[in-house]
């Protein structure tokens, strides 16, 4: 039986290409799934293919 995550996606046709569960069980979403959708989300996403990288903390003087 296939697992249903459509509610973590607007995707409906989402497939095995586009995802995988991680060791701690948690969505890890895919290159591929990335580019169908066609946009960054800025969340620092693992398989991210738009380069997005969070700014750096920057300890405050005080």
């Amino acid at each position: 039986m296939k697992e249903d995550f459509s509610m973590f996606s607007k995707r409906k046709d989402m497939d095995s290409k586009d995802y995988y569960l991680s060791d701690d069980g948690y969505i890890v979403f895919t290159e591929s799934y990335h580019l169908k959708r066609g946009y960054c989300c800025k969340s620092s996403c693992k398989h991210c293919p738009y380069d997005f990288k969070k700014a750096e903390k920057i300890p405050k003087k005080g």
